[in-house]
């Protein structure tokens, strides 16, 4: 069974072979944390990379400093979801040697740096470091809806070495109902709930999306771990990851069947 792991924000865990994952504090109203996260992984040249961005406090930048030379050794900064966008300017100029690479809309809202001119989602990350760090962009859903408040699509990251999955809003975790919540943190690995929303208006958009899912889901079968953005961790037995990305499509099979037979898409 998949279990679960909340860690509180401000917290580096080493998951070994490289994968370093930082958990942050995102306070909704100024009040409810509902967390967000960035990740430091060490490629096998002894570079480092980080997926996302967030402003460490001493504490934490002083455990990223000491495993990066100062800094020196970081070499790309990569955001992988549209929507996240806080703290990219504090890194940017944190760790200004580094490459960065966001998606169009961070080119777009934050011009003024310096981004690698392919944008994320159009496969910028392809091949860039080797097997160790692999990139999958959803299919069939839009990476930015029209609706703003959608923020289903991101770009999901593994580090095969640590066999973790780096997610954002896409893939997320829910507890158990209830009173099984007050077991041991147990739940399900679940699609984002804006699902619906997010699938593009045409009638081939569900079936690609479960391909994808599928796809991805043969491809990293491997995974022992994935980090999502705004909770928790959710770790797996070996070769249960594309169990529950099945169970998981499962759950969203009649959002699914609903936007197949909308009457009309535009």
């Amino acid at each position: 069974m998949a279990e679960i792991t909340k860690v509180k924000p401000g917290t580096l865990t080493d998951f070994g072979d490289g994968f370093h994952h930082i958990r942050g504090s995102f306070k909704l109203g100024g009040v409810v944390d509902l967390g967000t996260h960035c990740a430091l992984v060490e490629l096998p040249d002894g570079r480092f990379v980080f997926l996302d961005s967030y402003t460490l406090d001493d504490d934490l930048k002083a455990k990223v400093d000491a495993l990066t030379d100062g800094g020196k050794k970081v070499a790309a900064i990569i955001n992988v979801h549209p929507f996240h966008t806080l703290h990219i300017e504090w890194m940017a100029k944190t760790y200004p040697h580094a490459k960065l690479y966001g998606t169009r809309r961070h080119h777009e809202k934050f011009p003024q740096l310096q981004w690698e001119s392919d944008f994320c989602e159009a496969g910028a990350l392809d091949g860039l470091f080797g097997d160790a760090l692999t990139f999958s962009v959803p299919e069939g859903v839009q990476m930015v809806c029209e609706d703003e408040n959608v923020h289903f699509s991101s770009v999901l990251a593994y580090h095969r070495p640590s066999k973790t999955i780096f997610v954002d809003d896409t893939l997320s975790c829910i507890k158990a109902p209830f009173p099984l919540s007050l077991l041991p943190f147990t739940g399900k690995l679940a699609f984002h709930p804006t699902l619906a929303k997010a699938l593009e208006p045409n009638p081939y958009a569900a079936d690609a999306f479960r391909e994808w899912a599928i796809g991805m889901a043969q491809d990293w079968a491997d995974a022992r771990r994935v980090a999502t953005a705004h909770n928790t961790t959710v770790d797996f037995a070996p070769g249960e990851f594309p169990e529950k990305v099945g169970a998981a499509l499962g759950q969203v099979a009649g959002t699914l069947q609903k936007h197949r037979d909308r009457p009309a898409h535009s």
